[in-house]
Parts: C-alpha cells; structure tokens; sequence
C-alpha cells in the first residue's frame, strides 16, 4: 500500500474514529469538564514555555519521504524534536481558528489570590468579551480555584452547622455565589459547544480541499506538458494551499508533512528546469534570511510571552509559508535560526530559573504563615473577645497566604493540604468552644427565665416590706448569670425589665404619695412642738397634766415624718420631761403618761391583734431586763464585799439600779394595757347580756 494510501487512511480514521467527526470529537473532550480536586492555580504555565532542547525544522515527515531536499541537516533532530514539537503542537491548535491566537494576549491572572466572587466576576467578562475558543486555560483555571475554595467553604459551613447542634445529613447550603458560577459557567460550555459545531462542517470541508491540492500536487511530476506550465500550475497549488483555510488540529501535521513531502518531490522533479528551481531557492533562501534576522532581534525583545508567540509565528512561516533553498545553504540557514531559537529559548530558561527562586521564597513564606496559624490553632483562647481577635489574625494570615504568590509545582498540593489542615484545626477548637458556650449560655437562658417568671409573679404584689427586698435580690442575681443566645438575649431582657419595671414603679409612686403625707405630718408636728415650746404651768398639777396629755394625743395623731427629721420626736419628748421634771413627776410616771395615750389608741380600735402584739412586744422587753439583771447581779457576786468602791463595780451597781427603774416602767405598762383589755372585755359583755335580754324580750 503507497504512503499516500496510508495517509488518506489516517486521515480517515483522524476524522471519524468512532463514528464520529474531528469536530465531534474535540466537542465530546470538552464535555468533560470535571476539575481534578487540587490547587493547580500556582502551577507553572507552559503553554507557552519552550523546552529543553531545539528541535530541526520538519520534526514529522512521512516515514517513506524522500528528505534528499530537506534544508535541515539531521544531528540536532534529536535534541530539538521537544522545542519545535511544543511550537508545532501550538501551530496546530492555531491552524484550527486564527482566532484561537488571540489567548496569548489574554492574561492570566493569579486566580489563587482571588476570592469566589471575583472569580464569578471573572469568569463573566471573559465569556462576555472574549472568543470563546481563546479562553479554556482562562476558564479552566478560574474552575479549578473556584471549586477548591468552594469546597473549603462549604466545608467550613457543615463543620459550623455540626457544632452548633446539627445533624450532617441535614446539612444545606444555597450559595448564590455558586448559583451565579454555574450559570456563568453554562452560557460558557454553551457557547463553546455552538462554536465547534459550527465549525465542525468548515474545518472538514477545508480538509478535503487540502487533500484534494496534494492530489493534484502529486500528479504534477506524471503530466507531459511544457515545464513553465507546470510550475506555474504548481504554483498556483500553492497559492491555493496558503488559502484553504483552517483544518482539524488532529491532522494538521500528518496534512502538512504529506504535502511538504510532495513539495520536496516537486522540486526534485523540477532539476530537469534548473533555472526555475535555483530561482525559487533563492526567492526562499532569501525570505529565510528575513525570518533569520528577525528571530536575532527577538534576543533584545523584553517581553518573553510575547518573544515566544512570535518565534511561534517565525517557525509557522518558516514551515508552511517558504519552500527549500538550495543544497548549499540549507546547512548554515538552519543553524542560524536554530541558534535564534536556542537563544530565546535559553533567555526562557532563565526567566523560569528566577521564577523558580521566586517560587521557592513564596513556599518559605506560606510555611511561615501555615506555622503562625499552627500556633494559634494549638493556644486556642477560652473567652470570647480572646477567640475573636485570634479569629481576625487567622482571617488576617489567610489573606496573606493567598497573596504570597505561586509556589513550586512539586510542593503546591502539600503547601495545600498542609495550610487547610491547620485552618481547619484552628476551626474546630474555636467550634468546639462555641459548643460550649452554647451550652453554657442555654443553661443561663433557664435561669433567666426563672428569674423572669418570679418578677413577673411580683411584680403587682402590696407587700411592700417584703417584696421590695426580694426583687432587688432578683435583680442583682440577674447581673450575676453569664450570656445568653443571642436569639433570646433581647427579648428575654426587655420583659424582665418591663415586670422590675412594674412594680418598682408603682413603689415609687406609693412612695411619692407617702412623702406629701410624711411632709404634712411634719408640718404639723413643728407646729404642734411650737405651741408646747410656749406652754407655761399654771400652778394646778392636775389641770397642767391633761393639758400635757392633750399635747401627747395630739402628737399621736401625726403619722411619720421624712427620715431626715425624724429627730423630731425627741425634741418633743425632751420638752416634755423638762415639764414633768418641774411638776415633780417621776421618770416612770412620766413614761406610763405617754403610755396612756398609745393605751388609749389600742382601746380605740378595738384591735385584738394589735393589743396582742403589744404585749408579746412588752413581755418580751421585761423578759430582756430580767435577764440583763440576772446577768449584772451574777457578776457582782465575783467581787469582795470590800470592792463596793471599784468603778467597775459601781458601774455595774448604777447599771442593774437603770435596769430595775426600766423593768418597773415596763411592767406599769403592762399593767395599764392589762386594766385596758380588762375593760374592753367587760364591756363586750355587758353589751352580750344586753343583746341577750333584748332577744328574750322580743
């Protein structure tokens, strides 16, 4: 079978190797757009990147060709096949759309550093601005970080929902940020998807066309006609081959080999017409000469992307645009643009050298920062203002770690796993403190509540006396009980404070009116104390007796004063014992005369418990004296009969004679409290009796 019949073959099968177009194919590859789980946005980009070694031009040929014409000499083919096959295959990918180029002037940006909206956003103006053939490695990147950050983060949201009480099978997210991706990302594939489909009939057509002008091309050598005719003929081949249009990059270089091959067989055929050949290789040796010159003055180009694309460019014309040169050259005009080539390629090698340096830095630094975070996560604070500025520095160091550049391809996946680990670490001592806490402040939600449920229980009571105590008590227990949900924290403090509210202000109201009444009792107790400041004895003991008495029911008439004079009741009982003492009225007679007037009040009001209560209060008091003498009497006993003239002792003599005068006094009271109740009793039953016979009667 002939080579050609080979080739025809392949490409066949190139087209249609399962049934299926080329262009079918490359859309059913790209359908697979499942990421590989992995930070790839620090890796090295090598679209563009040459390899170690040049390459001889025509790396590829037809096994059986004749390689006789070939303008390069085969010792370097070895050592070169890396860098000229890297700058075929991107020919090959250019070959399908020219405007497939235009990716090398779209930038790249560090996706790494960038957060998921702005990755959405990113990912939105290149599908919006861009050819959509020019973007994949765009596209793919911005997929990749999108989806390892959103892994992160949705991570991060089930370890929260899992600490805060949650089941993980329960566990739901809707992010609007990956919403916005997808739909971004979907006009992307759609888009794409429609540009291959559109161009699958084009890119076939045009292949045909090709096969169709290497069919003609090899037919040239057999035709019995005027050379000058068929080299114009060949010519126009060519003019026709340079205007047929792209074709599937699969076959790009199968299709170009066959027709350089039979290009070459042309020319030797065409020794039979020196003077046309050795024209044509001198019109190409020239044309090489320039593409030469200009790949020298890329040595001096800064911009080594750009350097690249257009070595790139130099190397496609070089093989598809400008035909052999005689044999004489061929050798030194390769190795001059070979040399081109090693140049920029070795200027290339440097540029990555100092990257790979610079890479190098950046991992020593994220290692730094991987540590800081380390050593938060391992001193974990326990309070809540602590835990929050750890939270700040660790958001603070993750920041830095992303901004810190591109690490070496080798440590990129490690320098990964190694800094989510620790952040992950550091999340789950600070969740598993929140845990607590959360447990914690439940535990003081019902203490609250509790606390709520007694103001609330209070907060309308009368008994003032013992109340007003007992809400301030809850009041200060409330200060003393911790945090508690949030969710609670200000409902549950407006109705506690709305019952202390309640009732404190309705005590303070009670208060306001009680002083007006204190204020007036005042008043008049000033004017009461006045007129007994300016009473003068009349001479007559019984007459200036009930006046005084007079003058103490009246006092008692006056409820209490404010506490700040309350001092006024001693001003008026002094007054009155300075009287008495001038009517020669004992100190006791004295007390059971005011007395009388609060015996008199019980009477009055006929209050059993009342009258009860003063004289548990009465018994009590003497039972208190009693005591106190026998205290003072038993003491005495331990000095001599000798000692009467110890201060101690007359001290404590003069202390059991006040005592006795003071039990007397209150005896006498009992007494008259005693011949009070007696009466009232009486009195009771005689108006029984009386009741009695009137019921008789009737």
């Amino acid at each position: 079978m002939s080579e050609d019949k080979k080739l025809q073959e392949n490409i066949t099968e190139a087209e249609n190797p399962k049934g299926e177009t080329v262009s079918q194919t490359e859309a059913s590859e790209i359908e697979n757009d499942s990421v590989a789980s992995g930070n790839n946005s620090n890796d090295v980009d090598t679209e563009d990147t040459l390899t170690d070694q040049p390459a001889s031009e025509n790396n590829e040929v037809v096994e059986s060709a004749d390689t006789s014409s070939s303008d390069e000499p085969d010792d370097n083919a070895d050592n070169q096949d890396d860098v000229l096959g890297e700058i075929d295959e991107n020919n090959a990918e250019d070959a399908e759309d020219t405007d497939n180029q235009h990716r090398h002037t779209i930038p790249i940006l560090d996706y790494h550093s960038m957060s998921m909206e702005n990755l959405v956003g990113e990912l939105q103006r290149l599908v919006r601005n861009e050819k959509v053939q020019a973007i994949k490695k765009h596209v793919d990147g911005i997929k990749s970080e999108f989806d390892l950050k959103f892994q992160d983060f949705i991570e991060q949201k089930k370890e929260d929902f899992v600490a805060s009480g949650g089941n993980e099978v329960d566990f739901r997210y809707n992010s609007v940020t990956k919403r916005q991706f997808n739909e971004v990302y979907s006009d992307y594939r759609e888009k794409r998807n429609q540009y291959y489909k559109n161009l699958e009939k084009d890119l076939k057509s045009n292949l045909n066309k090709r096969l169709e002008i290497i069919e003609e091309l090899k037919g040239l050598v057999s035709v019995e006609e005027d050379m000058n005719s068929t080299y114009k003929t060949f010519k126009d081949l060519q003019e026709q081959w340079r205007n047929a249009g792209p074709i599937p990059r699969a076959n790009y270089n199968d299709v170009w080999r066959t027709y350089q091959h039979h290009v070459e067989i042309f020319y030797d055929f065409l020794h039979l017409n020196r003077e046309l050949r050795d024209l044509d290789f001198k019109h190409n040796l020239g044309e090489k000469e320039k593409l030469v010159q200009q790949a020298e003055a890329l040595a001096t180009e800064p911009d080594l992307n750009k350097v690249f694309r257009e070595l790139q460019i130099l190397h496609k014309i070089w093989k598809e645009d400008v035909g052999p040169v005689g044999q004489e050259h061929r050798e030194e005009i390769w190795e001059r643009f070979s040399n081109a080539t090693k140049v920029l390629h070795q200027r290339r090698q440097d540029y990555y050298k100092q990257l790979d340096s610079e890479y190098e830095k950046n991992w020593e630094k994220k290692q730094e920062i991987i540590s800081e975070i380390r050593q938060v996560a391992g001193n974990t604070a326990n309070n809540h203002r602590g835990l929050q500025q750890q939270i700040k520095k660790v958001e603070a160091l993750r920041e830095q770690f992303f901004t810190a550049g591109k690490v070496p391809r080798n440590k990129n996946e490690k320098t990964w796993s190694e800094f989510k680990e620790t952040v992950r670490s550091f999340n789950r001592n600070k969740n598993s403190y929140y845990k607590n806490l959360k447990k914690e402040q439940q535990d003081n939600l019902q203490k609250k509540r509790e606390l709520l449920n007694l103001a609330e229980s209070l907060k309308d009571s009368d008994d003032w006396d013992s109340t007003t105590p007992q809400m301030k008590r809850i009041q200060s227990d409330w200060k003393k009980i911790g945090h508690v949900p949030r969710k609670y924290s200000d409902k549950i403090w407006k109705e506690f404070k709305n019952a202390c509210n309640h009732y404190f202000d309705r005590l303070h109201a009670l208060k306001n009116k009680d002083f007006k009444e204190e204020e007036d009792n005042l008043k008049k107790k000033e004017a009461c104390l006045d007129k007994l400041k300016e009473f003068k004895l009349s001479g007559n003991n019984s007459k200036d007796i009930d006046a005084l008495k007079k003058f103490i029911a009246e006092w008692k008439t006056y409820g209490r004063v404010p506490f700040r004079k309350k001092n006024i009741d001693q001003k008026f009982n002094k007054i009155l014992d300075g009287i008495f003492r001038k009517l020669n009225i004992s100190r006791q007679d004295a007390e059971l005369l005011k007395y009388g007037n609060k015996v008199q009040e019980l009477a009055e009001t006929d209050n059993v418990n009342a009258i009860q209560n003063e004289r548990s209060f009465i018994r009590k008091k003497i039972e208190e004296i009693k005591g106190d003498i026998r205290q003072l009497e038993n003491n005495l006993q331990f000095f001599s009969d000798s000692s009467e003239d110890n201060p101690i002792v007359q001290d404590v003599v003069k202390r059991v004679n006040g005592h006795k005068e003071s039990l007397a006094t209150w005896k006498g009271k009992l007494k008259k409290l005693n011949i009070m109740e007696n009466s009232l009793n009486r009195e009771a039953e005689s108006n029984d009796d009386d009741e009695d016979i009137d019921t008789e009667e009737n």
